[in-house]
């Protein structure tokens, strides 16, 4: 019989794979971890706009720092 611990894991899963199905989609880039850690940033009170331009920043940074090699 499954724990009540293992059917929150399941959930969370869940959730992981259709955010992952809804990233693709939207072609986003992130990768299952990435979007879980996301989430966790949300749920602990991060704006998801705030965290939305950190990401596109970064994303920049990378690029111009791939450029400069």
């Amino acid at each position: 019989m499954p724990s009540q611990q293992d059917d929150k894991r399941q959930a969370a899963r869940e959730v992981i794979d259709i955010l992952h199905e809804i990233s693709i989609l939207l072609n986003t880039h992130l990768d299952r971890t990435e979007l879980s850690l996301c989430v966790s940033l949300i749920e602990n009170g991060v704006n998801p706009d705030v965290l939305a331009d950190v990401i596109k920043e970064l994303r920049k940074e990378a690029t111009l720092a791939q450029r400069d090699e």
